[in-house]
């Protein structure tokens, strides 16, 4: 069942979500080679916390951490832990923040010190990707027109690897309701887009096949080659105007910028 929110609902949505952004800026200015990926997590349960908000992720359905953090690669869901961040790490950092009833959701991929010009290109395209999909979230589109744009634009054009296994979803006061929103798909199927809804649009973008391994801890998905994979993520509204981002990347993109650590130019 969708659950299409009011006027009122999405502006308390919206502060959840620009919250997320905001996490993520304190991540994107604090990242370097030797910090611990657990040194992350709790940086971004402190803010969160701080800021009158609860971890949507931490104990979700079993899920033992503040935030999803996912290295190189792995997909999704990945543990954070105590070995150090290298030079060369690309680190997908996905954040959710439950506050006023109503959850914010946003993952953006980082690329720690100097990777490969093939890495940054994952990186570009994937979140262009995110945008070609935003692009068609409009009134009278169908899910189908979302996941069609990311697919074209990621697997058709570069021969990049699009996740099946996993997928975006509707967001508010569930972390994750319906509809799901594939990265994959044909246009014009699916359901219809209505004013209302709030879809969590989030390409899962592998340089290599698009096959994925499951780990034993029951959450982290690694590409199955073994070669990195980027996410990028956004909530987006639906309007009879066209999409309306409720998340930002503008704070996460200036810290980039000003964090001679980042590679951030791609």
């Amino acid at each position: 069942m969708i659950h299409y929110k009011t006027k009122e609902e999405i502006e308390i949505m919206r502060h959840s979500c620009l919250l997320v952004g905001k996490a993520h800026a304190i991540i994107a200015a604090a990242l370097k080679p030797g910090i611990t990926t657990m040194q992350v997590n709790n940086l971004v349960e402190t803010f969160i916390r701080d800021n009158g908000g609860i971890p949507s992720f931490l104990n979700y359905s079993g899920f033992p951490y503040a935030t999803c953090i996912s290295m190189n690669n792995a997909v999704v869901h990945g543990f954070p832990n105590n070995t150090p961040i290298k030079d060369g790490d690309i680190i997908s950092l996905d954040i959710g923040v439950f506050k006023n009833g109503f959850h914010g959701d946003s993952a953006y991929t980082y690329a720690v010190g100097e990777v490969s010009t093939e890495v940054k290109q994952l990186l570009r395209v994937t979140k262009e990707s995110l945008y070609c999909g935003i692009d068609k979230a409009r009134q009278g589109n169908r899910i189908g027109d979302i996941a069609y744009a990311i697919q074209e634009h990621t697997e058709k054009k570069y021969g990049y690897g699009v996740v099946r296994d996993l997928v975006g979803h509707g967001l508010g006061r569930k972390l994750h309701e319906d509809p799901q929103v594939p990265n994959y798909g044909k246009r014009g199927s699916k359901e219809k887009l209505k004013e209302g809804m709030v879809l969590a649009i989030e390409p899962m973008i592998n340089m290599g096949v698009k096959e994925v391994l499951h780990l034993d801890d029951g959450w982290t998905v690694l590409t199955k080659d073994g070669k990195p994979s980027a996410h990028f993520e956004h909530d987006v509204h639906i309007t009879k105007a066209g999409p309306d981002i409720l998340s930002s990347f503008e704070e996460i993109e200036a810290a980039e910028k000003t964090n001679v650590n980042l590679s951030w130019s791609y």
